[in-house]
């Protein structure tokens, strides 16, 4: 009876180990530059917030007559109040910011509405 106790204490150990990586860890982390078209406190029952980057233009290679606007949709921590702050402030005057991100293994609600998470900023000249 003992030794069942202690491999259901393992494999409990082991699950709530595996499920706390997939809930804290990163897939990948990285930079993007481009300049702010959106930046919006979202959501009914989880206030985030949430923004979008013009990355710039990709032109098609089939039609070079033709470009596509490559977006990038990206979630902030609420917490962050200087982060939020350089945001705005390049959206209103038209800057290109270099970000940094976290990519998430999942989306949950109450951390945003992508699995990209912005923790720095800078705003470029």
């Amino acid at each position: 009876m003992a030794k069942l106790k202690i491999i259901g204490l393992i494999v409990i150990v082991v699950i709530l180990g595996v499920g706390g990586y997939f809930l804290f860890g990163n897939y990948s982390d990285g930079y993007r530059a481009g300049t702010m078209i959106k930046f919006s406190k979202r959501g009914v029952l989880f206030k985030t917030y949430e923004g979008e980057l013009n990355l710039g233009m990709v032109l098609n290679e089939q039609q070079p007559s033709v470009s596509v606007s490559n977006i990038w949709k990206f979630s902030v921590k609420g917490s962050e109040d200087e982060l939020k702050s350089k945001l705005q402030n390049a959206l209103l005057n038209g800057k290109r910011v270099k970000v940094h991100y976290n990519e998430k293994f999942f989306q949950f609600d109450w951390r945003g509405d992508t699995k990209y998470i912005v923790d720095e900023v800078e705003i470029l000249d």
